[in-house]
């Protein structure tokens, strides 16, 4: 009488055991010509790390840069030092630049810098701002190889030396703002404009790179629920976007209070404080220029280092705050791309 158990299978049908067939014996003639397979094969050896020398030679250079730049650093404050803490006529710290009587002020050149930086950021960091905008949301199509020219000419302009918008400027500027203006037409607004062209593509750079990202991942559902690229732009990127707006202004800061050759050609290079938009002044950089080729020893000299002390500290304050910007800016604008490539249901 059969079982109530399961019905026995016979052995024709039965499933074969995995562990039956990992026993199984391999057939000799499949076992030579995986020999064979096997001796054809290229030894596979593990390459040499090169990682050890490489990663010696980048530490090397990065301290030799370090090392360099905090000698020059040691290099100008121990030079200042005599200035900065000289007394009477000696201190750098007065209105007054008679180097003939003893007096050696540099703070008519620091104001000169300050004016000069804040007249070519004032006339270029709204116009960097407006470029920006209409090259990422022009969309009308007959317009698009103006888009195109505009974008390469800024691009092109960052590889124009300062020394041509300088003659540029001599020739043609000059002559105009006398003409107009009175005066010998070489002051605080013919250096500003030029200098304003000269920090002008930096700083356009700089919004277009922060703000592209971030429109362009909002595109396609902004797009989708009825909004141009522009109004986008306006009441979505730009709110958000605090640190690149900052960071394209601290860039083009140091880069105007940094420059030599405009104010040295174009500003009138008078030791006094800024009194127009027309009169004459000198920076620090341009009065670092100047007295060099003059002086050797004593308090003037002197003086200079202390006018490059305050330089190096401003422009290295600069360039720390644009990093700490732009470190930011990366990490927003690297999450902006993520999402912008996240796919889409």
């Amino acid at each position: 009488m059969p079982s109530s158990g399961s019905p026995d299978i016979p052995d024709a049908f039965a499933a074969p055991s995995p562990l039956q067939d990992a026993q199984a014996p391999v057939p000799e003639a499949v076992q030579e010509s995986a020999q064979g397979v096997a001796q054809d094969l290229p030894v596979l050896e593990a390459p040499a790390d090169p990682g050890d020398g490489a990663g010696w030679g980048a530490r090397l250079a990065a301290a030799l840069a370090a090392g360099g730049a905090v000698l020059l650093c040691l290099m100008v404050a121990l030079a200042a030092l005599p200035a900065l803490f000289g007394s009477g006529g000696e201190s750098p710290f007065h209105w007054n630049w008679h180097p003939y009587e003893g007096q050696f002020g540099i703070l008519p050149m620091c104001a000169g810098t300050l004016a000069l930086t804040a007249f070519a950021l004032a006339l270029g960091w709204p116009l960097a701002l407006g470029l920006a905008c209409w090259l990422l949301c022009e969309e009308a199509k007959f317009l698009a190889p103006l888009v195109r020219f505009t974008a390469g000419l800024v691009r092109f302009m960052t590889t124009i030396p300062t020394v041509v918008y300088g003659f540029a400027a001599v020739f043609l500027l000059t002559p105009l703002m006398r003409g107009c203006f009175g005066g010998t037409g070489l002051g605080l607004a013919t250096a500003g404009l030029v200098l304003t062209l000269l920090i002008l593509p930096s700083m356009l750079l700089t919004l277009e790179a922060g703000l592209k990202p971030r429109l362009e991942a909002l595109c396609p559902w902004g797009q989708a629920l009825g909004f141009s690229r522009l109004q986008l732009l306006r009441r979505f990127v730009l709110p958000e976007a605090g640190r690149t707006l900052v960071a394209a202004a601290v860039l083009g800061f140091g880069r105007a209070a940094g420059d030599t050759l405009l104010p040295l050609m174009l500003a009138g290079n008078a030791p006094q404080a800024p009194e127009g938009f027309f009169a004459s002044l000198r920076t620090l950089s341009a009065h670092m220029a100047m007295a060099t080729a003059n002086e050797v020893g004593g308090g003037a000299y002197n003086s200079l280092f202390a006018a490059g002390c305050l330089l190096l500290g401003a422009t290295a304050l600069a360039s720390l705050a644009l990093r700490r910007l732009m470190a930011g800016d990366t990490c927003a604008s690297g999450k902006a791309r993520a999402v912008q490539e996240t796919p889409r249901p």
